[in-house]
């Protein structure tokens, strides 16, 4: 059983900068891929940032060069470091591991008023 628990959601102005963090009850060797999706008002759900267990990243094109996805194994941390946030950025912010199975964690909400 892997729980997932995010934070570090908010408000920002465009521009601005926030950091997700997903603190997760399981053990970091035993997962294959780690990310981060969003949710958008009428959209659907959308990959941001993944990392593997060999620390491999991808990032949605929108995300490039802007987000920043990490993590610390000691403290079985994933972290989203997100800069230059535009209004599109807007969305509920999800956790996820594949362990091999699925897990996801219950959102967070990021808005980017301009």
């Amino acid at each position: 059983q892997v729980q997932l628990v995010e934070s570090g959601g908010g408000l920002v102005q465009a521009g601005g900068s926030l950091r997700l963090s997903c603190a997760a009850s399981g053990r970091f060797f035993s997962f294959n891929v780690m990310g981060w999706y969003r949710q958008a008002p009428g959209k659907q759900r959308e990959l941001v940032a993944a990392i593997t267990s060999g620390g491999s990243t991808n990032y949605a094109d929108s995300a490039k060069g802007r987000f920043t996805i990490s993590r610390d194994n000691a403290k079985n941390t994933l972290y989203l470091q997100m800069n230059s946030l535009k209004p599109e950025d807007t969305a509920v912010y999800y956790c996820y591991v594949l362990a091999p199975a699925s897990y996801w964690g219950q959102g967070t909400q990021v808005t980017v008023s301009s």
